[in-house]
Protein backbone atom coordinates (compact mmCIF):
# COMPACT_ATOMS: atom_id res chain seq x y z
CA UNK A 1 0.00 0.00 0.00
CA UNK A 2 1.25 3.36 -1.08
CA UNK A 3 0.28 6.62 0.86
CA UNK A 4 0.47 9.75 -1.49
CA UNK A 5 1.31 13.27 -0.01
CA UNK A 6 -1.98 14.96 0.92
CA UNK A 7 -3.04 17.89 -1.19
CA UNK A 8 -1.44 21.33 -1.10
CA UNK A 9 -4.26 22.86 1.37
CA UNK A 10 -4.19 19.74 4.05
CA UNK A 11 -0.12 20.57 4.12
CA UNK A 12 -0.83 23.88 4.99
CA UNK A 13 -3.74 23.23 7.34
CA UNK A 14 -1.46 20.41 9.13
CA UNK A 15 1.75 22.80 9.54
CA UNK A 16 -0.83 25.58 10.77
CA UNK A 17 -1.90 23.31 13.45
CA UNK A 18 1.27 22.20 14.58
CA UNK A 19 3.14 25.16 14.19
CA UNK A 20 -0.01 26.67 16.40
CA UNK A 21 0.74 23.93 19.36
CA UNK A 22 4.21 24.44 19.24
CA UNK A 23 3.46 28.22 19.89
CA UNK A 24 1.13 27.18 22.72
CA UNK A 25 3.63 24.59 24.75
CA UNK A 26 4.21 27.50 26.71
CA UNK A 27 0.62 28.44 27.94
CA UNK A 28 0.47 25.36 28.46
CA UNK A 29 3.28 24.81 30.75
CA UNK A 30 2.10 28.10 32.40
CA UNK A 31 -1.03 26.25 33.50
CA UNK A 32 -0.37 25.35 36.90
CA UNK A 33 -2.36 22.70 39.31
CA UNK A 34 -5.79 24.55 39.38
CA UNK A 35 -5.70 25.77 36.12
CA UNK A 36 -5.65 22.33 34.68
CA UNK A 37 -8.19 20.80 37.36
CA UNK A 38 -10.24 23.26 36.16
CA UNK A 39 -10.10 22.54 32.48
CA UNK A 40 -10.52 19.18 33.17
CA UNK A 41 -13.96 20.40 34.89
CA UNK A 42 -14.83 22.53 31.90
CA UNK A 43 -14.44 19.14 29.56
CA UNK A 44 -16.22 16.70 32.36
CA UNK A 45 -19.27 19.96 31.85
CA UNK A 46 -18.99 20.26 27.93
CA UNK A 47 -19.13 15.89 27.99
CA UNK A 48 -22.61 16.23 29.48
CA UNK A 49 -24.04 18.41 27.57
CA UNK A 50 -22.67 16.90 24.30
CA UNK A 51 -23.89 13.22 25.35
CA UNK A 52 -26.97 13.11 23.90
CA UNK A 53 -25.51 14.43 20.53
CA UNK A 54 -22.33 11.96 21.00
CA UNK A 55 -24.55 9.03 21.19
CA UNK A 56 -26.96 10.52 18.16
CA UNK A 57 -23.64 10.73 15.83
CA UNK A 58 -22.37 7.28 17.37
CA UNK A 59 -25.60 5.51 16.59
CA UNK A 60 -25.69 7.24 13.04
CA UNK A 61 -22.15 5.84 11.59
CA UNK A 62 -22.75 2.54 13.32
CA UNK A 63 -26.20 2.52 11.79
CA UNK A 64 -28.22 1.22 14.98
CA UNK A 65 -31.90 1.42 15.24
CA UNK A 66 -32.36 4.88 17.45
CA UNK A 67 -35.07 2.25 19.70
CA UNK A 68 -32.35 -0.75 19.71
CA UNK A 69 -31.14 -1.71 23.48
CA UNK A 70 -27.81 -1.85 21.52
CA UNK A 71 -27.59 2.33 22.24
CA UNK A 72 -26.47 1.37 25.28
CA UNK A 73 -23.28 0.57 24.01
CA UNK A 74 -22.61 4.38 22.88
CA UNK A 75 -23.80 5.85 25.65
CA UNK A 76 -21.82 3.49 27.95
CA UNK A 77 -18.68 3.28 25.66
CA UNK A 78 -18.94 7.19 24.20
CA UNK A 79 -19.49 9.87 26.99
CA UNK A 80 -19.66 7.86 30.83
CA UNK A 81 -16.04 6.93 30.51
CA UNK A 82 -14.64 10.69 29.66
CA UNK A 83 -16.69 11.94 32.72
CA UNK A 84 -16.18 9.26 34.99
CA UNK A 85 -12.11 10.00 33.65
CA UNK A 86 -12.19 13.39 33.17
CA UNK A 87 -13.67 13.08 37.07
CA UNK A 88 -11.11 11.36 38.50
CA UNK A 89 -8.14 12.92 36.82
CA UNK A 90 -9.62 15.75 38.63
CA UNK A 91 -8.85 14.11 41.94
CA UNK A 92 -6.07 13.34 41.14
CA UNK A 93 -4.59 16.98 40.41
CA UNK A 94 -7.00 18.28 43.58
CA UNK A 95 -4.56 15.52 45.74
CA UNK A 96 -1.51 16.82 43.90
CA UNK A 97 -2.74 20.25 44.97
CA UNK A 98 -3.19 19.75 48.25
CA UNK A 99 0.70 17.65 48.57
CA UNK A 100 -0.68 14.73 48.63
CA UNK A 101 -0.45 11.65 46.77
CA UNK A 102 -3.48 10.78 44.55
CA UNK A 103 -2.52 6.78 45.86
CA UNK A 104 -4.02 8.65 49.72
CA UNK A 105 -6.84 6.46 50.44
CA UNK A 106 -6.53 3.63 48.47
CA UNK A 107 -6.37 0.57 50.03
CA UNK A 108 -2.75 -1.55 48.55
CA UNK A 109 -1.97 -5.33 49.63
CA UNK A 110 0.75 -7.40 48.17
CA UNK A 111 0.27 -9.52 45.32
CA UNK A 112 2.33 -12.51 44.20
CA UNK A 113 5.58 -12.77 43.32
CA UNK A 114 6.22 -9.65 45.99
CA UNK A 115 4.48 -6.94 43.52
CA UNK A 116 2.25 -4.28 45.40
CA UNK A 117 -1.54 -4.02 44.47
CA UNK A 118 -3.55 -0.93 43.95
CA UNK A 119 -6.98 -1.39 45.27
CA UNK A 120 -8.93 1.03 42.49
CA UNK A 121 -12.25 -0.24 42.66
CA UNK A 122 -14.43 -0.28 44.37
CA UNK A 123 -13.59 3.25 45.81
CA UNK A 124 -16.32 5.39 46.46
CA UNK A 125 -19.89 4.92 48.18
CA UNK A 126 -21.27 5.17 44.04
CA UNK A 127 -18.93 2.47 43.37
CA UNK A 128 -20.31 -0.21 45.67
CA UNK A 129 -23.81 0.84 44.84
CA UNK A 130 -23.61 0.84 41.28
CA UNK A 131 -20.61 -1.84 40.64
CA UNK A 132 -21.27 -3.86 43.69
CA UNK A 133 -19.59 -7.36 43.51
CA UNK A 134 -16.91 -5.77 40.91
CA UNK A 135 -13.16 -5.08 41.88
CA UNK A 136 -10.30 -3.91 40.18
CA UNK A 137 -6.52 -3.80 41.56
CA UNK A 138 -3.60 -2.56 39.47
CA UNK A 139 -0.95 -5.08 39.96
CA UNK A 140 2.69 -2.97 39.67
CA UNK A 141 5.95 -4.21 38.07
CA UNK A 142 7.74 -6.64 40.43
CA UNK A 143 10.48 -4.40 42.63
CA UNK A 144 8.14 -1.42 42.74
CA UNK A 145 7.92 -0.44 46.48
CA UNK A 146 4.99 0.77 48.02
CA UNK A 147 6.65 4.35 49.21
CA UNK A 148 7.82 4.22 45.23
CA UNK A 149 3.81 3.76 44.35
CA UNK A 150 3.00 6.74 46.47
CA UNK A 151 5.92 8.84 45.67
CA UNK A 152 5.86 8.98 41.91
CA UNK A 153 1.70 8.70 41.39
CA UNK A 154 0.87 11.74 39.54
CA UNK A 155 3.63 11.43 36.55
CA UNK A 156 4.32 14.65 34.88
CA UNK A 157 2.26 16.19 36.75
CA UNK A 158 4.64 16.59 39.47
CA UNK A 159 6.79 18.93 37.22
CA UNK A 160 3.83 20.60 35.03
CA UNK A 161 5.96 23.33 33.71
CA UNK A 162 8.11 21.10 31.99
CA UNK A 163 6.46 20.42 29.28
CA UNK A 164 7.39 17.61 26.30
CA UNK A 165 6.80 19.26 23.22
CA UNK A 166 3.66 18.43 20.78
CA UNK A 167 2.02 14.79 20.31
CA UNK A 168 0.32 13.33 17.63
CA UNK A 169 -2.81 11.13 18.93
CA UNK A 170 -3.99 9.13 15.56
CA UNK A 171 -7.92 8.43 16.87
CA UNK A 172 -9.46 4.92 17.09
CA UNK A 173 -12.55 4.10 14.88
CA UNK A 174 -14.68 1.70 17.04
CA UNK A 175 -15.15 3.25 20.56
CA UNK A 176 -15.80 6.78 20.60
CA UNK A 177 -14.24 7.25 23.73
CA UNK A 178 -11.10 6.55 22.71
CA UNK A 179 -9.43 10.00 20.99
CA UNK A 180 -10.58 11.92 24.02
CA UNK A 181 -9.19 9.84 26.78
CA UNK A 182 -5.84 9.65 24.55
CA UNK A 183 -6.03 13.42 24.61
CA UNK A 184 -6.34 13.96 28.19
CA UNK A 185 -3.83 10.99 29.08
CA UNK A 186 -0.85 12.65 26.88
CA UNK A 187 -1.53 16.20 28.64
CA UNK A 188 -1.70 15.85 31.91
CA UNK A 189 0.25 12.40 32.59
CA UNK A 190 2.65 12.77 29.55
CA UNK A 191 2.69 16.73 29.17
CA UNK A 192 2.57 17.17 25.67
CA UNK A 193 0.42 19.54 23.63
CA UNK A 194 -1.89 17.17 21.50
CA UNK A 195 -2.59 16.97 17.98
CA UNK A 196 -5.56 14.62 17.73
CA UNK A 197 -5.87 13.13 13.81
CA UNK A 198 -9.90 11.30 13.86
CA UNK A 199 -10.32 8.53 12.15
CA UNK A 200 -12.02 9.02 9.05
CA UNK A 201 -14.92 6.14 10.60
CA UNK A 202 -15.74 8.90 13.61
CA UNK A 203 -15.73 12.40 11.18
CA UNK A 204 -19.53 12.35 12.30
CA UNK A 205 -18.27 13.25 15.90
CA UNK A 206 -16.02 15.81 14.62
CA UNK A 207 -18.13 18.92 16.08
CA UNK A 208 -19.29 16.66 19.29
CA UNK A 209 -15.57 16.27 19.80
CA UNK A 210 -14.16 19.83 19.40
CA UNK A 211 -17.27 20.89 21.70
CA UNK A 212 -16.27 18.63 24.46
CA UNK A 213 -12.34 19.46 24.03
CA UNK A 214 -12.99 23.29 23.41
CA UNK A 215 -11.45 24.49 26.75
CA UNK A 216 -8.55 22.64 25.98
CA UNK A 217 -8.53 23.90 22.53
CA UNK A 218 -9.18 27.32 23.54
CA UNK A 219 -5.94 27.52 26.01
CA UNK A 220 -3.98 26.22 22.55
CA UNK A 221 -3.26 22.68 24.35
CA UNK A 222 -4.88 20.74 21.31
CA UNK A 223 -5.61 21.12 17.72
CA UNK A 224 -8.43 18.40 15.89
CA UNK A 225 -7.58 17.46 12.11
CA UNK A 226 -9.77 15.29 9.83
CA UNK A 227 -8.49 12.92 6.40
CA UNK A 228 -6.97 9.81 5.59
CA UNK A 229 -3.70 7.83 5.93
CA UNK A 230 -1.85 10.59 4.03
CA UNK A 231 -2.85 13.36 6.34
CA UNK A 232 -2.11 11.03 9.43
CA UNK A 233 1.14 10.22 7.35
CA UNK A 234 2.31 13.81 6.92
CA UNK A 235 1.72 14.97 10.58
CA UNK A 236 3.44 11.71 12.06
CA UNK A 237 6.41 12.31 10.34
CA UNK A 238 5.89 16.34 10.79
CA UNK A 239 9.84 17.67 11.67
CA UNK A 240 8.48 19.66 14.73
CA UNK A 241 6.17 16.85 16.54
CA UNK A 242 8.03 15.05 19.08
CA UNK A 243 5.53 12.14 19.74
CA UNK A 244 2.91 9.55 18.41
CA UNK A 245 0.39 7.67 19.99
CA UNK A 246 -1.81 5.59 18.10
CA UNK A 247 -5.05 2.59 18.74
CA UNK A 248 -5.17 0.28 15.88
CA UNK A 249 -3.72 -2.56 14.25
CA UNK A 250 -0.39 -4.33 14.45
CA UNK A 251 -0.11 -3.85 10.64
CA UNK A 252 -1.02 0.06 10.67
CA UNK A 253 1.29 0.41 13.48
CA UNK A 254 4.36 -1.17 11.61
CA UNK A 255 3.21 0.56 8.16
CA UNK A 256 3.52 3.95 10.28
CA UNK A 257 6.64 2.91 12.20
CA UNK A 258 8.74 0.81 9.19
CA UNK A 259 6.45 1.71 6.46
CA UNK A 260 5.04 -0.36 3.79
CA UNK A 261 5.84 -2.44 1.04
CA UNK A 262 9.14 -4.86 0.43
CA UNK A 263 11.07 -2.23 2.15
CA UNK A 264 8.87 -1.61 5.25
CA UNK A 265 9.37 -5.29 5.54
CA UNK A 266 13.84 -5.21 5.39
CA UNK A 267 13.39 -1.66 8.04
CA UNK A 268 11.05 -4.09 10.97
CA UNK A 269 13.62 -7.26 10.04
CA UNK A 270 16.71 -4.77 10.45
CA UNK A 271 15.07 -2.86 13.40
CA UNK A 272 15.77 0.57 11.55
CA UNK A 273 12.40 2.58 12.15
CA UNK A 274 11.35 4.96 9.32
CA UNK A 275 9.70 7.43 12.37
CA UNK A 276 12.43 8.96 13.97
CA UNK A 277 10.65 9.34 17.43
CA UNK A 278 8.71 7.63 20.01
CA UNK A 279 5.74 5.72 19.67
CA UNK A 280 3.25 4.32 22.08
CA UNK A 281 0.45 2.07 20.88
CA UNK A 282 -2.63 0.45 21.75
CA UNK A 283 -3.33 -2.29 19.11
CA UNK A 284 -5.35 -5.32 20.29
CA UNK A 285 -4.71 -8.79 19.68
CA UNK A 286 -5.98 -12.35 20.26
CA UNK A 287 -8.15 -12.17 23.62
CA UNK A 288 -8.56 -15.77 25.32
CA UNK A 289 -11.97 -16.90 27.45
CA UNK A 290 -10.07 -19.54 29.74
CA UNK A 291 -13.19 -21.39 30.77
CA UNK A 292 -12.50 -23.67 33.87
CA UNK A 293 -14.55 -26.69 34.46
CA UNK A 294 -16.37 -26.97 37.68
CA UNK A 295 -20.00 -28.37 38.06
CA UNK A 296 -22.71 -25.70 36.88
CA UNK A 297 -26.24 -25.03 37.15
CA UNK A 298 -28.17 -24.58 34.01
CA UNK A 299 -28.79 -21.14 35.06
CA UNK A 300 -25.20 -20.55 35.79
CA UNK A 301 -24.49 -22.26 31.72
CA UNK A 302 -26.62 -19.92 29.95
CA UNK A 303 -25.31 -16.29 32.47
CA UNK A 304 -22.01 -17.58 31.34
CA UNK A 305 -22.94 -18.25 27.75
CA UNK A 306 -24.10 -14.64 27.50
CA UNK A 307 -21.54 -13.42 28.92
CA UNK A 308 -19.21 -14.80 26.57
CA UNK A 309 -21.39 -13.92 23.11
CA UNK A 310 -21.14 -10.18 25.28
CA UNK A 311 -16.99 -10.39 24.95
CA UNK A 312 -17.16 -11.34 21.25
CA UNK A 313 -20.58 -9.18 19.93
CA UNK A 314 -20.55 -6.24 22.12
CA UNK A 315 -19.62 -3.37 19.25
CA UNK A 316 -20.10 -5.68 16.47
CA UNK A 317 -16.64 -7.72 17.48
CA UNK A 318 -15.08 -4.12 16.76
CA UNK A 319 -13.30 -3.79 19.98
CA UNK A 320 -9.57 -4.33 20.44
CA UNK A 321 -10.27 -6.23 23.44
CA UNK A 322 -13.24 -8.77 22.02
CA UNK A 323 -13.18 -12.59 23.10
CA UNK A 324 -12.20 -14.28 19.63
CA UNK A 325 -11.19 -18.19 21.65
CA UNK A 326 -12.95 -19.50 24.41
CA UNK A 327 -10.73 -22.26 25.98
CA UNK A 328 -12.54 -24.76 27.36
CA UNK A 329 -11.56 -28.72 28.85
CA UNK A 330 -11.93 -31.60 26.68
CA UNK A 331 -13.38 -33.90 30.00
CA UNK A 332 -15.51 -31.16 31.21
CA UNK A 333 -18.80 -33.13 31.75
CA UNK A 334 -20.61 -29.65 30.88
CA UNK A 335 -18.67 -28.86 27.82
CA UNK A 336 -21.53 -29.96 24.98
CA UNK A 337 -24.39 -28.26 26.95
CA UNK A 338 -21.83 -25.18 27.69
CA UNK A 339 -20.99 -25.26 24.09
CA UNK A 340 -24.71 -25.30 23.02
CA UNK A 341 -25.69 -22.76 25.12
CA UNK A 342 -22.91 -20.69 23.94
CA UNK A 343 -24.20 -20.84 19.97
CA UNK A 344 -27.50 -20.48 21.16
CA UNK A 345 -26.68 -16.93 22.86
CA UNK A 346 -24.74 -15.98 19.43
CA UNK A 347 -27.38 -16.87 17.43
CA UNK A 348 -30.10 -15.20 19.83
CA UNK A 349 -27.93 -11.76 19.97
CA UNK A 350 -29.49 -8.72 18.82
CA UNK A 351 -28.71 -8.64 14.58
CA UNK A 352 -26.58 -5.51 13.45
CA UNK A 353 -24.79 -3.76 10.79
CA UNK A 354 -21.09 -5.01 9.87
CA UNK A 355 -20.08 -1.29 10.22
CA UNK A 356 -16.20 -1.30 10.70
CA UNK A 357 -14.47 -1.16 7.35
CA UNK A 358 -13.33 -4.95 6.40
CA UNK A 359 -15.47 -7.12 8.16
CA UNK A 360 -16.78 -8.93 5.41
CA UNK A 361 -13.62 -10.12 4.19
CA UNK A 362 -12.39 -11.08 7.69
CA UNK A 363 -15.42 -13.17 8.21
CA UNK A 364 -15.08 -14.82 4.63
CA UNK A 365 -11.74 -15.55 5.70
CA UNK A 366 -12.41 -17.38 8.99
CA UNK A 367 -14.78 -19.56 6.92
CA UNK A 368 -12.52 -20.16 4.03
CA UNK A 369 -9.82 -20.87 7.08
CA UNK A 370 -11.72 -23.69 8.54
CA UNK A 371 -13.92 -26.76 7.46
CA UNK A 372 -15.88 -26.99 10.77
CA UNK A 373 -16.98 -23.16 11.01
CA UNK A 374 -20.44 -22.59 10.66
CA UNK A 375 -22.56 -19.49 10.37
CA UNK A 376 -24.65 -19.42 13.41
CA UNK A 377 -27.36 -16.25 12.74
CA UNK A 378 -26.80 -12.68 11.69
CA UNK A 379 -23.63 -12.54 9.89
CA UNK A 380 -21.64 -14.51 13.15
CA UNK A 381 -19.43 -17.51 12.86
CA UNK A 382 -18.63 -20.23 15.39
CA UNK A 383 -15.69 -22.20 14.52
CA UNK A 384 -15.57 -25.55 16.86
CA UNK A 385 -12.78 -27.65 18.04
CA UNK A 386 -9.62 -26.07 16.83
CA UNK A 387 -6.50 -28.55 16.59
CA UNK A 388 -4.57 -27.71 19.78
CA UNK A 389 -1.72 -28.71 17.40
CA UNK A 390 -2.10 -26.88 14.38
CA UNK A 391 -4.79 -24.33 15.60
CA UNK A 392 -4.67 -21.99 12.75
CA UNK A 393 -5.09 -18.43 11.86
CA UNK A 394 -7.69 -17.85 15.05
CA UNK A 395 -4.57 -17.81 17.85
CA UNK A 396 -2.68 -15.24 15.36
CA UNK A 397 -4.64 -13.20 13.44
CA UNK A 398 -7.14 -10.82 15.35
CA UNK A 399 -10.48 -10.97 12.96
CA UNK A 400 -12.27 -7.33 14.52
CA UNK A 401 -15.60 -9.30 13.78
CA UNK A 402 -18.14 -11.22 14.76
CA UNK A 403 -15.98 -14.34 14.83
CA UNK A 404 -15.56 -16.86 17.67
CA UNK A 405 -13.36 -20.00 17.83
CA UNK A 406 -13.10 -22.91 20.53
CA UNK A 407 -9.95 -24.61 21.87
CA UNK A 408 -10.19 -27.59 23.76
CA UNK A 409 -7.35 -28.48 26.43
CA UNK A 410 -7.46 -31.85 28.73
CA UNK A 411 -7.02 -32.22 32.23
CA UNK A 412 -9.58 -31.18 35.59
CA UNK A 413 -9.51 -27.50 36.97
CA UNK A 414 -5.91 -27.55 38.09
CA UNK A 415 -4.56 -29.43 35.21
CA UNK A 416 -6.52 -27.30 32.76
CA UNK A 417 -5.80 -24.14 34.31
CA UNK A 418 -1.76 -24.27 34.21
CA UNK A 419 -2.13 -25.43 30.43
CA UNK A 420 -4.68 -22.74 29.74
CA UNK A 421 -2.03 -20.23 31.03
CA UNK A 422 0.37 -21.56 29.12
CA UNK A 423 -1.56 -21.82 25.56
CA UNK A 424 -2.34 -18.33 26.12
CA UNK A 425 1.48 -17.12 26.97
CA UNK A 426 2.80 -19.19 24.11
CA UNK A 427 0.78 -19.47 21.05
CA UNK A 428 -1.89 -16.51 20.72
CA UNK A 429 -0.45 -13.27 19.66
CA UNK A 430 -1.37 -10.26 21.90
CA UNK A 431 -0.97 -9.19 25.27
CA UNK A 432 -4.47 -6.61 26.28
CA UNK A 433 -6.52 -8.53 27.87
CA UNK A 434 -7.61 -12.37 28.78
CA UNK A 435 -10.53 -13.69 30.56
CA UNK A 436 -10.89 -16.48 33.18
CA UNK A 437 -14.94 -18.20 34.38
CA UNK A 438 -14.76 -20.27 37.18
CA UNK A 439 -17.69 -21.12 39.79
CA UNK A 440 -17.17 -19.76 43.50
CA UNK A 441 -16.45 -23.30 44.32
CA UNK A 442 -13.78 -23.91 41.88
CA UNK A 443 -12.23 -20.55 43.02
CA UNK A 444 -12.15 -21.62 46.50
CA UNK A 445 -10.72 -25.25 45.46
CA UNK A 446 -7.79 -23.93 43.51
CA UNK A 447 -7.10 -21.46 46.65
CA UNK A 448 -3.59 -19.51 46.18
CA UNK A 449 -3.23 -21.17 42.54
CA UNK A 450 -5.49 -19.47 41.07
CA UNK A 451 -4.20 -15.86 42.17
CA UNK A 452 -0.38 -17.46 40.50
CA UNK A 453 -2.01 -18.29 37.39
CA UNK A 454 -3.29 -14.83 37.21
CA UNK A 455 0.31 -13.50 37.97
CA UNK A 456 1.74 -15.99 35.66
CA UNK A 457 -0.92 -14.56 32.47
CA UNK A 458 1.27 -11.91 30.47
CA UNK A 459 -1.48 -9.89 29.46
CA UNK A 460 -2.31 -6.03 30.47
CA UNK A 461 -5.79 -6.94 31.69
CA UNK A 462 -6.73 -9.92 33.60
CA UNK A 463 -10.74 -10.49 34.53
CA UNK A 464 -11.92 -13.61 36.71
CA UNK A 465 -15.50 -13.70 36.19
CA UNK A 466 -15.84 -10.40 34.46
CA UNK A 467 -14.92 -8.98 30.77
CA UNK A 468 -11.95 -7.11 30.84
CA UNK A 469 -13.86 -4.33 29.00
CA UNK A 470 -14.63 -3.53 32.54
CA UNK A 471 -10.83 -2.42 33.17
CA UNK A 472 -11.53 -0.03 30.19
CA UNK A 473 -14.68 1.37 32.06
CA UNK A 474 -12.42 1.70 35.13
CA UNK A 475 -11.03 5.05 35.00
CA UNK A 476 -8.41 4.68 37.52
CA UNK A 477 -7.25 1.18 36.03
CA UNK A 478 -4.93 0.54 33.54
CA UNK A 479 -5.26 0.01 29.69
CA UNK A 480 -2.84 -1.32 27.66
CA UNK A 481 -0.77 -4.23 27.21
CA UNK A 482 1.47 -6.37 29.18
CA UNK A 483 5.19 -4.13 29.28
CA UNK A 484 8.08 -4.97 27.31
CA UNK A 485 7.07 -5.02 23.37
CA UNK A 486 9.16 -3.13 21.21
CA UNK A 487 8.80 -1.75 18.08
CA UNK A 488 9.76 -4.45 15.92
CA UNK A 489 7.59 -6.99 17.89
CA UNK A 490 4.59 -4.83 18.94
CA UNK A 491 2.24 -7.51 19.68
CA UNK A 492 -0.78 -5.03 21.72
CA UNK A 493 1.07 -2.10 21.85
CA UNK A 494 3.59 -0.08 24.27
CA UNK A 495 2.96 2.04 26.88
CA UNK A 496 -0.93 2.49 28.95
CA UNK A 497 -3.76 4.76 28.83
CA UNK A 498 -6.52 5.77 31.35
CA UNK A 499 -4.60 5.48 34.62
CA UNK A 500 -6.50 8.40 36.49
CA UNK A 501 -3.83 7.86 39.46
CA UNK A 502 -1.29 8.56 36.84
CA UNK A 503 0.76 5.60 38.62
CA UNK A 504 4.23 5.07 37.42
CA UNK A 505 4.84 1.84 36.62
CA UNK A 506 1.97 -0.89 36.61
CA UNK A 507 2.38 -4.05 35.13
CA UNK A 508 -1.36 -5.28 34.59
CA UNK A 509 -4.75 -4.63 35.45
CA UNK A 510 -6.84 -7.54 37.43
CA UNK A 511 -10.76 -7.09 37.19
CA UNK A 512 -13.15 -9.71 39.20
CA UNK A 513 -16.65 -9.99 39.19
CA UNK A 514 -19.57 -11.82 40.34
CA UNK A 515 -20.05 -15.68 38.49
CA UNK A 516 -23.73 -15.01 39.07
CA UNK A 517 -25.93 -11.97 38.76
CA UNK A 518 -28.56 -10.92 41.40
CA UNK A 519 -30.95 -11.71 42.72
CA UNK A 520 -29.87 -15.13 42.17
CA UNK A 521 -26.43 -14.63 43.36
CA UNK A 522 -27.74 -13.68 47.07
CA UNK A 523 -29.92 -17.16 46.81
CA UNK A 524 -26.53 -19.18 46.46
CA UNK A 525 -25.55 -16.71 49.71
CA UNK A 526 -23.60 -14.66 47.69
CA UNK A 527 -23.92 -10.84 48.90
CA UNK A 528 -23.89 -9.56 45.41
CA UNK A 529 -26.00 -6.88 44.37
CA UNK A 530 -25.44 -6.15 40.43
CA UNK A 531 -28.18 -7.69 38.25
CA UNK A 532 -27.30 -8.77 34.80
CA UNK A 533 -24.62 -6.34 33.43
CA UNK A 534 -26.11 -3.13 30.66
CA UNK A 535 -22.69 -4.18 28.91
CA UNK A 536 -24.56 -7.39 27.99
CA UNK A 537 -25.86 -7.81 24.18
CA UNK A 538 -28.85 -9.56 25.64
CA UNK A 539 -29.28 -6.78 28.00
CA UNK A 540 -33.08 -5.63 27.38
CA UNK A 541 -32.71 -1.96 28.91
CA UNK A 542 -29.48 -1.61 28.38
CA UNK A 543 -30.38 1.66 26.59
CA UNK A 544 -31.94 3.26 29.62
CA UNK A 545 -29.42 2.05 31.75
CA UNK A 546 -26.86 3.41 29.87
CA UNK A 547 -28.63 6.87 29.23
CA UNK A 548 -29.15 6.72 32.89
CA UNK A 549 -25.47 5.71 34.01
CA UNK A 550 -23.97 8.64 32.34
CA UNK A 551 -26.32 10.93 33.49
CA UNK A 552 -25.36 9.77 37.13
CA UNK A 553 -21.65 10.22 35.87
CA UNK A 554 -22.53 13.67 34.93
CA UNK A 555 -24.00 14.99 38.48
CA UNK A 556 -23.57 12.12 41.25
CA UNK A 557 -26.60 11.98 43.35
CA UNK A 558 -28.80 9.61 45.83
CA UNK A 559 -32.05 10.69 43.47
CA UNK A 560 -30.72 9.30 40.39
CA UNK A 561 -30.31 5.89 41.89
CA UNK A 562 -33.60 4.36 42.07
CA UNK A 563 -34.37 4.61 38.61
CA UNK A 564 -30.89 3.27 37.40
CA UNK A 565 -31.80 0.17 39.86
CA UNK A 566 -34.91 -0.03 38.49
CA UNK A 567 -34.43 0.02 34.92
CA UNK A 568 -31.24 -2.33 35.49
CA UNK A 569 -33.06 -4.92 37.54
CA UNK A 570 -35.73 -4.80 34.27
CA UNK A 571 -32.06 -5.41 32.28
Amino acid sequence: MTTHPPAADQVRLIDRAVDDLVRAEARWAACGLAKRRELLEQVHAATAEQAQAWVRAAVAYKRLPEDSPLVGEEWLTGPYPVLTSAGALAETVKSLEEGRSPVDGFSVRRAPGGRVAVRVLPHSVWDRLLLNGYSAEVWMRPGITQDRVRSDAGLALRRPADTAGVGVVLGAGNITSIPILDVLYELYAHNRVVALKLNPVTDGLFDVFRRVLAPLVEVGAVRILTGGADVGTHLVHHPKVRHVHMTGSAATHDAIVFGTGEEGAARKKAGTPLLDKPVTSELGGVSPTIVIPGDWSEADLRFQAEHIATQRLHNGGYNCVAGQVVVVSSGWAQKDRFLARLRAALSAAPARPAYYPGSDDRVAQALASYSGAERVGGGRVLIQKLDPAEPGPALSTEYFAPVLAVLELPGDARQFLGEAVRTANEKFTGTLGVNLVAHPRTIASLGPALDEAIAELRYGTVALNAWTGVGYLTATATWGAFPGHTLDDVQSGIGVVHNALLLDGPERTVVRGPFRPAPRAVLHGEMVMSPKPPWFVSNRTAATTGRLLTGFASAPRWSALPRIFASALRG
